[in-house]
């Protein structure tokens, strides 16, 4: 199981890089909104008897994946739009100054 990690492990780790960015951004003269961010996965769905539902999904790495090729896999694509848990609105990465063009 070293080579794949929970579905809900995966969004979670996306979840806080862009965290991670926004923190990053504060300071910088330059902002990005955070718009519609689309993952696509490779998945092995497993039953497990501590999962609600009984069932699993697993993200599997391309190596994985090759290295089982005697599992089945299914393809997924989850479509996260980001909102701030405060007001609602989609997050902004950087600062709220808009700089300056002097110098250019």
């Amino acid at each position: 199981m070293s080579e794949s990690i929970e579905l809900a492990d995966a969004i979670e780790a996306v979840r806080q890089e862009l965290l991670d960015a926004s923190a990053r951004g504060a300071g910088q003269p330059l902002r990005f909104e955070v718009g519609e961010v689309t993952l696509d996965f490779s998945v092995e769905l497993r039953r497990d008897a501590r999962a609600k539902g009984g069932v699993k999904a697993w993200v599997l790495s391309a190596d994985a994946e090759a290295g089982i090729a005697h599992h089945r896999f299914h393809k997924v694509s989850v479509t996260l739009h980001p909102k701030d848990a405060g007001t609602g609105a989609s997050p902004l990465v950087g600062n709220a100054d808009l700089g300056s063009r002097d110098g250019f």
